[in-house]
C-alpha cells in the first residue's frame, strides 16, 4: 500500500517508529511527483524517510518527514505547501487524525 490515511489515534505513530529503527539502506526516499499523485490540496503526508525534488508538486500540502533535500523543500514551499519535522506534525497534530504515510 503507497498512501494509507489513518483516522484513529495513535495507531499512525507506531506504524512511524517502526521505520525508525530500520537499518538506513531500508528507509524510503519519496520524490515530490509521487506525492503529487497520491495527495489532494490541504492534505496532511507523513513521508518516513526522506523526501526527494524529483518531479513536481501541484498543489499545496503539509509535508512531514525524517529529511529532505534542498531541492524537495523548495518545490514544496513553490507550490505553497510546507515542509515540516515528524517533531512538528506530532505537536501540530498529536493523535495523527487524516494523516497519510507515503512510502
Amino acid at each position: 500500500m503507497l498512501a494509507k490515511k489513518h483516522s484513529k489515534g495513535g495507531g499512525i505513530w507506531k506504524v512511524v517508529s517502526k521505520y525508525m529503527i530500520l537499518p538506513r539502506k531500508d528507509i524510503p526516499a519519496v520524490n515530490l511527483s509521487k506525492i503529487s499523485r497520491l495527495s489532494s490540496a490541504g492534505d496532511q503526508i507523513l513521508v518516513p524517510g526522506k523526501v526527494l525534488g524529483s518531479g513536481k508538486l501541484e498543489h499545496a500540502t503539509q509535508v512531514a518527514a525524517f529529511s529532505f533535500s534542498v531541492s524537495a523543500v523548495k518545490g514544496i514551499t513553490e507550490a505553497g505547501g510546507k515542509a515540516l519535522t515528524i517533531e512538528q506534525l506530532i505537536q501540530a497534530n498529536p493523535k495523527g487524525k487524516g494523516v497519510k504515510i507515503i512510502v
